[in-house]
């Protein structure tokens, strides 16, 4: 074995060893449903935040996106990444936040679907955003997958199926043992390698070029570049604009990423959490992204087209680097797929069996077949997503729908479920056949824009040509437009708003003590 190899094996070994060890020790805090999906609501700040963030960035970022847009973008590309620290993090936090975290437990909700019955009174509003987190999680799961095989291709010669089986399985394990309080804590850990990881390679890429300014001037100076990849908006600005706000604002409107703030303990643990995720944002995020600003340095557009496209981009800019760098990019991979993964199938596993599967039964289901249910949905989305990767990857390789399918999720599942959750929080006349309206525009649009990506439609020119040119553009106009429409649509339907709305909102009315080193006293 070389130098690398071996590296890589044994921070592999230590690392699949030391998840499975925090699962299985956290076993405690799973011995009912609040415990297995929510912690108990007495998750810190520090866990939280990691959460949060390792969940929002996955390899598809690190491999993927920060490859795409930074070829396209050059150095303006950071941009994505700070307006996923200060938009997607720091805005997020602070309006979705306290709010989110008073009402859910006010409403005794534990998933988003389960927020939609209770605070608009609709069982039929919780099965469909059910069905809807069913429909676009399981190929947004299946997405995480990409980009694995080029990078263990780096440091091993094995199959992408046993890459993908050997991720899956682990994941499950401490999943499934550990629930909730195991992943966050597994993501603690794994949002740290992701800190130092980045850092690393991004010190270590930039040594190749001369350092910072070497490589800026070799960016601006190339006959790959030009002086447009180093400007401070960079070739495509609108474009560009489009990228941060579906990357940015969609998180508000992800169940995953929402359900964080359903378990934090305090409002101490709050402010913490705030500042701790904006930074581990602009760190990671900001740095993957500012990392992928450099990748014509490394690659010619003939290289790129023959090599595998904008996926290889990043995996051919390490392949030069030091075997402990290399090592310690397979592993931060590693843990940025297995931190979402587990917050994708733990949500999409909760949302299924506490909102369809247990109201549907005709008898009292107990904390302890609640659980069973729960792990066995965990093995099942974990299966199914692995599944679907492996057979993108060999079987399905010249089939675009799947992967098609992967691009829509994010923006139909944001479309659908940002402007009613937000508005629900805040304002009291929010009525049901709003977000019945949020529903089916964010889904219909996306929906609209898988057929146009397969080329069942097509639209040449004009307006639609314009909303529909990319699932990015479609994504920001789900979103956007359902912060119109539902405020609109609520305002012509006021007779059918929740009668016990009141109720709801007096939660945040409720008066509390708090020791003088939080508010002085006014006397």
């Amino acid at each position: 074995m070389t130098t690398a190899q071996i590296l890589t094996s044994v921070l592999i070994i230590c690392f699949f060893a030391l998840m499975i060890g925090v699962g299985l020790y956290c076993r405690r805090h799973s011995t009912d449903v609040n415990g297995f999906v929510l912690g108990g609501r007495s998750v810190g700040p520090w866990l939280t935040a990691f959460a949060f963030g390792t969940s929002y960035f996955s390899a598809v970022i690190f491999v993927g996106y920060a490859g795409q847009f930074g070829w396209n973008f050059g150095l303006a590309s950071t941009w994505i990444g700070l307006g996923n620290a200060f938009i997607g993090s720091l805005l997020a936090w602070n309006i979705l936040g306290r709010r989110t975290r008073v009402m859910t437990q006010h409403l005794d909700s534990k998933t988003m679907p389960d927020f939609f019955e209770k605070r608009y009174g609709s069982k039929a509003l919780k099965i469909a955003a059910s069905v809807i987190v069913f429909v676009f999680l399981i190929p947004y799961t299946a997405s995480l997958y990409n980009g694995l095989s080029s990078l263990f291709g780096i440091a091993f010669e094995i199959p992408y199926w046993v890459c993908i089986a050997a991720m899956a399985i682990l994941t499950g394990i401490y999943v499934v043992f550990g629930g909730y309080m195991a992943t966050a804590i597994n993501d603690f850990i794994q949002g740290i390698i992701m800190l130092v990881g980045i850092v690393a390679v991004i010190f270590a890429v930039l040594g190749e070029n001369g350092g910072l300014m070497g490589s800026v001037t070799a960016l601006a100076e190339g006959s790959n570049g030009g002086w447009q990849y180093t400007s401070f908006f960079g070739p495509d600005p609108v474009f560009l604009i489009f990228v941060v706000l579906l990357t940015s604002l969609g998180t508000w409107g992800l169940p995953q990423m929402v359900g964080k703030f359903y378990s934090i303990t305090n409002e101490a643990a709050i402010r913490k959490g705030t500042l701790i995720s904006t930074l581990f944002a602009i760190v990671v995020a900001g740095g993957c992204y500012f990392l992928g600003g450099f990748g014509r340095l490394f690659m010619t557009e003939e290289e790129r087209l023959a090599i595998g496209g904008f996926d290889a981009i990043i995996p051919k800019m390490l392949s030069t680097l030091s075997p402990v760098i290399v090592a310690v990019v397979i592993v931060l991979v590693l843990a940025a797929s297995m931190s979402t993964l587990s917050s994708l199938v733990l949500t999409s596993a909760s949302t299924l069996t506490l909102d369809v599967i247990v109201p549907a039964s005709r008898k009292e289901v107990s904390e302890k077949k609640k659980l069973f249910i729960l792990r066995a949905f965990i093995v099942f989305f974990i299966v199914l997503s692995a599944a679907i990767a492996i057979l993108k990857d060999s079987v399905w390789s010249g089939v675009v729908f799947i992967a098609q399918m992967m691009g829509v999720s994010w923006g139909a599942l944001a479309g659908a479920f940002l402007a009613p959750f937000l508005y629900g929080l805040y304002w009291k006349k929010v009525t049901r056949p709003a977000v019945w309206t949020s529903f089916v525009w964010g889904v219909g649009l996306m929906l609209v824009q898988l057929a146009v990506s397969m080329k069942w439609l097509a639209f040449d020119g004009g307006v639609l040509g314009f909303v529909f040119k990319n699932s990015l553009y479609s994504g920001v106009f789900a979103m956007v437009g359902g912060l119109v429409i539902v405020p609109v649509v609520s305002l012509l339907t006021q007779k059918l708003k929740p009668e016990n709305t009141d109720e709801m909102f007096a939660c945040y009315e409720k008066e509390i003590t708090v020791p003088v080193r939080s508010s002085l006293d006014e006397k």
